[in-house]
């Protein structure tokens, strides 16, 4: 499956073995895992929680996925998001991209990463060590990557 949301941790090398193990036609693999940061423009952050739209979310992130390998001449893909609460240090998201060269890999893996910010329709909260809690609004930044792709 090339899309997934989840509640459950991930591993990074099962996930790639998984996806890529045994192929002869892969040259390259890149990977990106996002973490929650314990920082945030300023503010300390103890914890990320993260809501979605169960349905669309992953209907819209097999679209971005669909996208990214009419783009590029991908062997395979993987997009891991999770949800729930989360502590600062813990993975969010992982991406996995998979060809015979490495500008695809790490263009698609890009491409993936900025419409997934943009596009996939997530809720994040972020809750303070004091116990304060704030929605995390969309950054001009995120839209900006994305817009390159267009």
């Amino acid at each position: 499956m090339p899309v997934r949301v989840q509640v459950d941790d991930f591993d990074v090398t099962a996930e790639t073995e998984r996806l890529v193990g045994g192929r002869k036609d892969i040259g390259a693999i890149v990977t990106f895992t996002g973490r929650v940061r314990g920082e945030d423009d300023g503010r300390q952050v103890a914890a990320l929680t993260l809501e979605h739209y169960p349905g669309m979310t992953e209907t819209e992130m097999a679209s971005i996925e669909a996208e990214a390998m009419a783009r590029w001449p991908l062997q395979a893909a993987l997009m891991v998001h999770r949800v729930g609460e989360m502590k600062a240090g813990d993975n969010i998201v992982l991406v996995i991209t998979a060809s015979a060269h490495r500008s695809a890999a790490f263009e698609a893996a890009e491409f993936l990463m900025d419409y997934l910010k943009t596009r996939a329709p997530f809720w994040k909260k972020e809750t303070t060590p004091d116990g304060g809690s704030a929605w995390v609004e969309a950054r001009a930044g995120d839209e900006d990557a994305a817009d390159r792709w267009r």
